[in-house]
């Protein structure tokens, strides 16, 4: 194997695979310096103020003279005087792909009396704001397997009580935008097929008043959903004993599911990835974009999203949206964004985050081209806003920040019964109800985490696998998950703190 990789003929630059050192010959260039691993050497001499491609696209633009060879990051490449706002051909459809004949597979799932089909079966505890946060995670922690085992040791088929808790609630704008988001995760979360039932706590005076939420959310009380208040119960420990009472009668039904063969249709899955480096777009992300067009393939969805991680990558989107409509309803969360930023004293390029910028990745296009490749190449079927309910077949779209415990909440909210997610610095992650599959983008991190980690990307890298060999291996990782099979994240405790509704609008 060669000590870098050229990823288009067009390219100015090559990723280096392997820490490289200064007279390392590097196609017809030579190195200069020492170049880390992941990160971008020179293809040629760059002017300064002319555009610099990766994937034969725009990454940023030369902001001093750049020579053969030499290492090309953050000293000497940036978004322009024009902060990336260049042209971009957004061709809507222009790459639409024709309808295939459906594949089929099947995954060991639970069937809901609704129809849903659940990959998990819990019993959650949710907060209506952040004050009823400590008796929720206490109700839930009376059934904890790892402290009070005993509890759940009748009830084999129940994957565990779970409190998801938040920061919010209260201080808000009882008509505003933040609120109608918190309460749409929420009815997400109350109405999720890996949830056999819900439990929701609140205290009684907050602006997210839950006989206003039900009525928001088309939702009433009853078997599987049961709500009440600290002020109403009489204080904290006739809440929590109230709350291990309702629980403890939901237990006996939530334990009489059987897993069943399910269509692979049925999962819905969200794609994130964090921590990203150099190696995201070359192993990992379009790894994880050949098993969505598997998913796809199958009749399943996926959902793409953390919008401030596309940018300058959407022209790749609208040009496989079904119609003008969804590309144009992309576009608008784009422009949104930028304006969103732009009040806050902020800007789209704000991310990459230190630790990206270390793995090689310079701005945020660069770090976006990569990013997209994680949805594949099927059409792009619709567009959602922040935790909407999906429900479109294939390849979708929701607008979210790009941290990922936000973004994946908001995933999950929309239906998403499994995660998939990236990374190539080691990202801490998982998702409550929703088992997530991490996915490594280089060896040396496998090596470091594997006891985080599900699958090595980083093979790719290493000449051991191509992306559509990795692609089917992460399909069949899906597959697998979604019957039952427990991921690294769920054997360490992770989801319950990583449920983290988006937050939005003024602290009042």
């Amino acid at each position: 194997m060669t000590p870098f990789i050229r990823l288009h003929p067009q390219d100015d630059v090559l990723i280096a695979r392997t820490q490289l050192v200064g007279g390392t010959p590097a196609e017809r260039v030579v190195v200069k310096g020492l170049i880390p691993a992941g990160h971008k050497v020179a293809a040629r001499a760059i002017a300064a103020g002319e555009p610099v491609r990766r994937y034969n696209q725009i990454i940023g633009f030369a902001s001093q003279s750049i020579s053969a060879g030499e290492h090309i990051h953050t000293h000497n490449l940036d978004m322009g005087p024009n902060k990336g706002d260049f042209e971009r051909d957004y061709a809507f459809g222009a790459d639409l792909k024709p309808e295939l004949p459906r594949r089929a597979a099947t995954f060991m799932g639970i069937k809901r009396a609704n129809g849903g089909v659940a990959t998990r079966n819990y019993i959650g505890v949710l907060s209506s704001v952040n004050c009823s946060a400590t008796a929720a995670q206490a109700i839930a922690d009376h059934f904890s397997r790892r402290n009070n085992p005993s509890q759940l040791a009748a009830f084999p088929n129940v994957d565990g009580v779970v409190a998801l808790t938040h920061g919010t609630g209260c201080g808000m704008d009882s008509k505003g935008l933040g609120l109608q988001i918190l309460q749409r995760t929420l009815a997400g979360y109350a109405t999720h097929s890996n949830f056999a039932a819900v439990l929701v706590v609140g205290l009684g005076c907050e602006s997210n008043q839950i006989n206003a939420w039900l009525t928001n959310s088309s939702l009433s009380e009853g078997d599987t959903l049961r709500a009440f208040s600290i002020q109403d119960t009489g204080g904290t420990a006739k809440t929590v004993a109230k709350g291990i009472a309702l629980i403890q009668d939901m237990l006996p039904r939530a334990n009489t599911v059987r897993r069943e063969p399910c269509d692979a249709g049925q999962l819905t899955v969200g794609l994130q990835c964090g921590g990203s480096d150099g190696y995201s777009g070359i192993s990992a992300n379009p790894a994880l974009g050949v098993a969505v067009d598997l998913l796809v393939a199958h009749g399943g969805s996926a959902i793409l999203s953390e919008t401030p991680e596309i940018y300058g990558a959407e022209h790749l989107l609208t040009r496989r949206a079904v119609n003008r409509e969804v590309g144009e309803r992309l576009i608008a969360r784009i422009k949104w964004w930028e304006h969103y930023t732009h009040i806050n004293g902020g800007e789209m390029n704000n991310n990459p985050s230190p630790g990206n910028k270390a793995g090689g990745l310079t701005t945020i296009l660069e770090k976006s081209l990569g990013a997209v490749a994680k949805g594949g190449t099927s059409n792009l079927q619709a567009v959602y806003e922040y935790a909407q309910a999906v429900k479109a077949h294939g390849l979708v779209y929701m607008d979210t920040p790009g941290y990922d415990p936000v973004s994946a909440t908001g995933q999950v909210a929309g239906g998403a019964n499994l995660i998939c997610f990236t990374t190539g610095r080691g990202s801490a992650y998982g998702c409550a109800p929703a088992p997530t599959l991490k996915l490594s983008t280089n060896s040396a991190l496998w090596r470091k985490q594997e006891d985080d980690i599900d699958l090595n990307c980083g093979e790719i890298i290493d000449g051991g696998s191509t992306v559509a060999a990795m692609g089917q291996r992460i399909f069949d990782h899906m597959l697998a998950t979604a019957s039952g099979a427990k991921s690294k994240s769920e054997e360490h405790g992770y989801g319950q703190s990583e449920f983290v509704p988006w937050q939005i609008g003024a602290v009042m």
